[in-house]
């Protein structure tokens, strides 16, 4: 069994969009002996949803996931976080980043401020605006776009929701409705993690979720 990160390669950021994306990590997961095990966080968790059902992986586990086509719940807080990007269209063609204050909110609620404010000097990069626009016009306007899944999938391998209770960006709402999206035969689980917020794999505990989440997908796994 083999374990993969969702890298893309580099390209402009402005640019990227999510079948670019999709098409990079079918590229990859292609090359492989056998299937793998797909783990994403946030936007990463619905690469792995849309790679689980285009027939790639053994089985998928979601962090903190970004929802697909449809799942129409749109929890307050969700809307405060994402609205530094949604506020002007002109953003979905370029990258856009976001304030200390409006990535702590976001993404570290739950960190001291220091900790948060070294967070954010580590990891707080532009990010495409597109990826934003495209999920909540797919929430909007479903019709098979760039996120849409088919939730009727019977040959779709097992997927494994992991939410963080005081995640403000995707709040656990979230990945209950995605998950309830699905009417296929397969398996389809969801664990919450208290105390957790969005920056689930540098919160305080992420060993314990980082052994679920592996432990679920290895005993899961087609």
């Amino acid at each position: 069994m083999e374990v993969e990160s969702l890298n893309a390669d580099p390209t402009p950021i402005e640019k990227v969009t999510v079948q670019q994306i999709l098409d990079s990590l079918e590229t990859l997961v292609r090359g492989l002996d056998r299937p793998p095990v797909l783990i994403g966080h946030s936007a990463g968790g619905v690469f792995v949803q849309l790679l689980l059902d285009r027939g790639f992986g053994a089985a998928g586990v979601a962090l903190n996931s970004a929802p697909t086509e449809g799942v129409a719940v749109v929890p307050l807080t969700q809307i405060k976080a994402a609205f530094p990007v949604l506020k002007n269209p002109a953003n979905r063609h370029r990258a856009v980043g976001l304030t200390f204050e409006q990535w702590h909110y976001a993404f570290t609620n739950t960190f001291p401020e220091e900790e948060s404010r070294a967070l954010y000097q580590r990891y707080a990069v532009p990010a495409s605006g597109s990826i934003f626009w495209d999920s909540a016009l797919a929430t909007l306007r479903p019709g098979h776009q760039s996120t849409y899944v088919n939730y009727h999938n019977d040959d779709r391998a097992p997927l494994l929701f992991v939410s963080g209770e005081h995640d403000h960006l995707m709040p656990p709402r979230v990945q209950q409705s995605n998950a309830r999206h699905y009417k296929s035969n397969t398996v389809t689980e969801v664990r919450e993690f208290a105390g957790r917020p969005h920056l689930l794999p540098a919160a305080p505990g992420w060993e314990e979720v980082a052994d679920h989440a592996l432990d679920w997908a290895v005993s899961h796994a087609e």
